[in-house]
């Protein structure tokens, strides 16, 4: 078989075998022309289906086997499992208020409502004051979108309705969660609790997609902004690593001082709360003492928290502990927050960077450390429990919590700055927040620990002299 000459190309003349075929510059117009169109419509089709949006829609719930997910870190009760194949309802009442209508498909599985919930609170919603500044209005959503945010409800809530079944949830059913997961927009998450022995544990969980349409419009009523401003970043991971921060825009500083700080370097790894049920989902080996995490020596990987909403350990994600490698003082200030009257703290810890010599600062603004609980260290998960991000709400919080403290008006903020007051990606550095508390014996000393990725483990514990 020939090929197709230069000369017999420019006469619009093309060969397949042994046929010879014209085309003509109108034909070549026309093929393109009804190729973008194509595009287009596939195109269109493509936004039709992705925003659509109803007043009632069914929605696919995906649940997960202990077989599917043989990491599940969540406190698993014996009664997992015997009320699952449930279907999903997203009923809307307003602009912002929902229905969730968790329906069963046999008779023994309890019918449950989550009614009236203002999602104004679950979808990001950005400070006023940070709107001043585009940088500050990234980072805001980005680290908002991709934070945890679990909201729950107690059995006998306003907003909790349950009916039929056996018997089993009416009477045992203690708690219900909503949560938006620390992932691309709409990776929604509900879960039902009981108790066994005195603890509360999960016996369903299932993951869904919240209806993008109405994700959309609830962004744009609650923001005054378009959502095709920020669309790209909510619903695809793209962070704004780099981006200057103006935090004087967050906050006016007082005063300031330098204050006595100890980081026990060779105290021993202390392990509570979720962390204590994260064991299998932190990859590493002879990991004991806070040093190891800054060893360079030590290959510390976590399983990658992957959509719609689980732990893969095929997928580790690794760390830059580097940055943080050397702690080297704690700044103490007295700060006046943009958007509220009251005088707060702000803590700076400053780090250098074991492989550039660069320091790089975490900042912790908008706290009243008089305020915080005072615990002994083992009940560390009691202090203030704190994602890293501008105007957001712990990792978990009760939905009554949620309706008294708008994340939007919260002056708290926190993120990690290099020597250039550019953004650091905390999520690549490996740590996604830290908590906060007063000894239990003494309330000048405060107690401060960072947690990793995912809140798989915490990485240090600082002891800073408040006095």
């Amino acid at each position: 078989m020939k090929n197709t000459s230069a000369k017999e190309k420019n006469a619009g003349i093309f060969r397949f075998g042994k046929l010879n075929f014209r085309v003509t510059n109108k034909q070549i117009l026309f093929s393109t022309l009804l190729l973008c169109l194509g595009l287009v419509g596939l195109g269109s089709f493509w936004f039709k289906s992705r925003y659509k949006f109803d007043n009632k829609m069914s929605v696919n719930l995906q649940e997960l086997s202990n077989v599917d997910y043989p990491v599940n870190p969540a406190p698993l009760g014996k009664n997992f499992q015997r009320y699952s194949q449930r279907k999903l309802t997203i009923i809307k009442r307003d602009d912002t208020h929902f229905d969730f209508v968790i329906e069963p498909t046999d008779n023994k599985t309890a019918k449950i409502i989550i009614k009236n919930v203002d999602l104004e609170l679950l979808v990001p919603k950005a400070p006023e004051w940070v709107k001043k500044d585009q940088g500050l209005e990234i980072i805001a959503f980005t680290d908002r979108e991709w934070n945890r945010q679990q909201v729950s409800f107690p059995a006998n809530s306003p907003n909790i309705e349950i009916s039929g079944g056996d018997g089993f949830e009416k009477q045992n059913l203690v708690e219900v969660a909503l949560a938006n997961n620390c992932l691309n927009a709409g990776f929604w998450e509900i879960l039902l609790f009981t108790k066994e022995d005195g603890n509360k544990s999960l016996y369903y969980q299932s993951w869904f997609t919240f209806p993008m349409g109405h994700y959309k419009n609830i962004f744009e009523k609650i923001n005054n902004i378009s959502y095709w401003k920020h669309w790209w970043k909510l619903e695809h991971w793209q962070d704004p690593s780099g981006t200057i921060v103006k935090s004087n825009l967050l906050r006016n500083v007082i005063d300031q001082k330098e204050v006595a700080t100890q980081f026990p370097l060779d105290e021993r790894i202390i392990v509570s709360g979720e962390q204590s049920r994260k064991v299998r989902t932190t990859l590493a080996k002879n990991i004991t003492k806070w040093k190891d995490f800054y060893d360079a020596k030590n290959e510390i990987k976590f399983a990658s928290f992957r959509p719609p909403g689980f732990y893969d350990q095929n997928k580790p994600w690794g760390n830059q502990y580097w940055r943080i490698g050397k702690f080297d003082k704690t700044i103490l200030r007295n700060i006046k927050p943009i958007g509220i009257e009251q005088n707060l703290q702000e803590i700076e810890l400053v780090f250098t960077d074991t492989k550039t010599s660069e320091q790089n600062r975490l900042l912790i603004s908008g706290i009243n450390l008089k305020k915080l609980p005072q615990l002994p260290v083992e009940e560390y998960p009691k202090g203030l429990y704190m994602p890293m991000g501008i105007g957001i709400p712990p990792f978990y919080q009760s939905y009554d919590e949620l309706t008294k403290n708008h994340p939007d008006v919260s002056p708290y903020f926190s993120f990690l700055l290099d020597s250039q007051e550019r953004w650091i990606d905390h999520h690549h550095l490996a740590v996604d927040g830290s908590v906060m508390h007063l000894d239990k014996d003494n309330q000048n000393l405060l107690h401060l620990y960072l947690l990793s990725y995912e809140r798989n483990t915490l990485i240090a514990h600082f002891l800073i002299d408040l006095k």
